[in-house]
């Protein structure tokens, strides 16, 4: 399916030479692991009680956040979902995530309690 171009602040033209100007497609390169800088905490908001495992801060293509988020979510043993460039990781895995981000070479800070 090809993706459609978006014209830019134009609704009419009354002039015959005009072109229309088109949005720019922004290709962002993954960083390397070791220029990442990965959030992990615990989140419980809006989630009626039920605590999740949080990782924020991945700058990239949502191809390599998925591809980590489907790592993280089989060495955990649970279900989660990559969604505005975040992972969520059902239950409290804080310390095993902050462990396998150290060791696949991401720079990793704990946030929160």
């Amino acid at each position: 399916m090809a993706k459609k171009k978006e014209k830019l602040n134009i609704v009419y033209s009354t002039n015959p030479d005009f072109q229309f100007q088109f949005e720019e497609e922004e290709t962002t390169d993954t960083l390397p692991k070791n220029q990442q800088k990965l959030y992990v905490s615990i989140d419980r908001k809006q989630r009626a009680g039920k605590e999740v495992t949080l990782i924020e801060g991945f700058a990239g293509l949502e191809e390599d956040l998925k591809e980590l988020g489907k790592l993280l979510k089989s060495k955990c043993g649970v279900g989660g979902s990559v969604k505005d460039n975040e992972i969520l990781i059902q239950g409290n895995f804080k310390d095993k995530i902050f462990d396998l981000l150290v060791k696949e070479g991401y720079s990793v800070k704990k946030k929160g309690g």
